[in-house]
């Protein structure tokens, strides 16, 4: 499971044991075959019941139909607050959950570190981190997006019981006829970028080492640095 995720559903799994009650803790994942194991991971560590979308269309898919798909099944999901990891680990785009906060006209806080929800379960405060070092505090009315920095919280291992528990919970099977969509909505057709191509970086020069007297070696890095590198 993406490490992000792994707050986001810790944070979950601590919001379900503060309300207790008829809290449920729902996980929803858009991916091939091999998602489900990350979606069981997620039910040993507690989780109730999951969501897999899964359709040969969905391929190349970019983050805003990747959003498409997943608030199209939450619309039949009933939610108290959506909490997602800030960024994918492979192509790190971060885009998923503000899209989803938008198709949803929801409420959104991302990068957040520390998320307070008040008793009466209505309202949230969030701590996210901005630009310089500082701290930015949102309050949101319920329902909202989340989306889980590290330090957030610490997710904690699945347990033995919980592993053989999550073998028998509920895994709902979910392709785009079932969502109401069509291949045209997703996948390169309803992507809006496009990958052109890969290129790897340009390659490094080797460096240089200098040696000689302080004095001396001092004169060649100057000189090196004008005629060569021209930085100065």
């Amino acid at each position: 499971m993406n490490p992000y995720d792994e707050f986001a559903v810790e944070e979950a799994l601590q919001l379900k044991e503060k309300f207790k009650g008829d809290s449920t803790v729902t996980i929803v994942s858009l991916g091939p075959q091999r998602a489900i194991e990350a979606i069981r991971t997620a039910l040993a560590m507690g989780a109730d019941k999951g969501v897999h979308i899964d359709d040969p269309a969905l391929a190349g898919s970019d983050s805003f139909t990747v959003a498409k798909a997943l608030a199209a099944a939450l619309k039949d999901i009933p939610y108290d607050i959506i909490l997602c990891g800030k960024q994918a680990v492979d192509d790190d785009c971060a885009q998923v959950p503000q899209s989803l906060a938008e198709l949803l006209d929801l409420p959104q806080a991302m990068v957040v570190e520390k998320l307070e929800v008040a008793d009466d379960g209505k309202k949230a405060t969030a701590y996210r981190r901005i630009e310089g070092g500082a701290k930015e505090v949102l309050e949101l009315t319920l329902p909202a997006v989340i989306a889980a920095e590290k330090g957030l919280n610490e997710p904690r291992y699945a347990s033995l019981p919980g592993i053989m528990k999550a073998k028998s919970k509920e895994v709902k099977n979910l392709d785009l006829a079932a969502l109401g969509m069509s291949a045209g909505d997703v996948g390169v057709e309803g992507s809006k970028g496009k990958i052109l191509k890969y290129m790897l970086p340009p390659e490094k020069q080797p460096g240089k080492k200098i040696e000689g007297e302080p004095e001396e070696t001092a004169k060649e890095l100057v000189k090196l640095l004008r005629e060569e590198a021209k930085i100065i």
